[in-house]
């Protein structure tokens, strides 16, 4: 009997805007049922592969599978009941409620006209409980704290009943407290949901402590990939971070930890320095 394919798989996957290629052919699969974070150096095109692997950019080569179909024969609804993108600090227009921002993530189910229908009141109702914010349901958003609204864009995913979650930087401008609430709410969906998420992460702990899996990129490439033991080194902070390091282990998780000594150094061995002397 043949196993599942990877849930969510990029082959060769090159991409980019007008001239400019920020994907130069990665190939990645994300396990099925695991946390896999995506981590790199900023411009590195991290934003960039999980929108062509949500289907939301066209490669210019190479394809996406979602549990083996190709992504570009599906369609924007059936991608969605598969898979559930949230952007970066996304937008919304005023005078939104929670509730009125949960129920977007279930159009995708919607009946005729795009009509939402009694049988997604459960859904919504899930997911607002899933988050704990079902008391904020007809709260503005916009009155809601930073760590609040975050839980409402994650509900509003989770209302999609989707399989996938693609997650793109989801601690932005959150402070310490906020943040680490929101990484253990991620491991706790994933785990009683049985979700498979994949989440963009600038915090090299953060991504070590909630991510089974994690995937470096840097210059458009992966450069490496497999569990945080295996990937965190002392070499790949000064080749792709650009910063000496130290690596520890943690001495409750046993996980690695980075701690960031200074930048690193030049291809010449000196130490980058910025000139000043003009703001003299």
């Amino acid at each position: 009997m043949n196993a599942r394919p990877d849930p969510l798989v990029g082959t060769g996957v090159r991409a980019g805007y007008g001239a400019t290629v920020v994907l130069d052919g990665i190939t990645i699969a994300v396990p099925r049922g695991a946390c896999t974070a995506l981590v790199g150096p900023n411009g590195c095109g991290k934003s960039t592969l999980l929108r062509v692997l949500a289907g939301a950019m066209s490669p210019s080569a190479g394809v996406v599978a979602i549990d083996g179909d190709l992504v570009e024969q599906l369609k924007p609804r059936e991608i969605s009941r598969r898979l559930a993108l949230l952007s970066q600090s996304p937008l919304v227009p005023e005078g939104l409620t929670v509730r009125q921002l949960v129920e977007q993530g279930r159009y995708p189910h919607a009946g005729p006209f795009g009509m939402l229908r009694r049988q997604d009141d459960p859904s919504i109702e899930a997911a607002m409980r899933a988050v704990d914010i079902e008391q904020f349901g007809d709260r503005y958003l916009d009155e809601l704290s930073g760590g609040e609204r975050q839980r409402a864009w994650i509900a509003l995913a989770l209302a999609q009943q989707a399989p996938i979650l693609l997650l793109d930087e989801p601690t932005t401008f959150l402070d310490l407290g906020h943040q680490m609430e929101t990484l253990e709410l991620i491991d706790a969906l994933r785990l009683e949901l049985g979700l498979t998420v994949l989440v963009v992460l600038h915090d090299l702990n953060h991504a070590i402590a909630v991510a089974q899996h994690i995937v470096v990129v840097d210059g458009g490439r992966v450069v490496a990939q497999g569990s945080p033991s295996d990937v965190m080194s002392v070499d790949l902070l000064r080749d792709v971070f650009r910063v000496e390091a130290h690596i520890g282990t943690h001495p409750t998780t046993g996980h690695p930890y980075v701690i960031a000594l200074g930048p690193g150094s030049s291809a010449n061995g000196s130490t980058r320095r910025t000139d000043l002397t003009a703001l003299r």
